[in-house]
């Protein structure tokens, strides 16, 4: 069974940095996507990053880019998220979320998109 272990996660003032780490537990993504997800309250879960491993790429929100970078470690097991220029809009309920065979992924951001998810990590960014 696939785990993701998210971590990282803090408060911050606004302009600040972290980073995440999302661990899969003895499995390697070599073969599929991986990919950050944020819930602020009251609010549907967004999309934040990707990396897509078969085609090589990252995707990143519009809201995002510029200020994180998403990367993983060589064996695909561990993803990055890391977090510059923090605003207070950026807080929220941070999930890793991943699988394998990504090549029939038309949204990279859709929740449905992926299998395995996180618990979730908190990011608070204030002001």
């Amino acid at each position: 069974q696939v785990r993701l272990l998210e971590s990282g996660g803090g408060d911050v003032q606004a302009g600040g940095s972290l980073r995440l780490s999302c661990a899969a537990s003895g499995y390697d993504f070599r073969d599929g996507c991986m990919a950050w997800f944020r819930q602020a309250p009251g609010k549907q879960r967004d999309g934040v990053a990707a990396i897509f491993n078969e085609v090589g790429t990252t995707y990143y929100a519009d809201s995002v880019k510029g200020r994180f970078t998403i990367s993983q470690d060589d064996a695909k097991i561990t993803v990055y998220l890391q977090m510059n220029s923090l605003k207070p809009e950026d807080t929220g309920v941070y999930y890793c979320a991943a699988r394998w065979y990504c090549g029939r992924v038309g949204n990279w951001s859709a929740n449905s998109a992926y299998i395995h998810w996180g618990q979730g990590t908190q990011v608070t960014v204030s002001s």
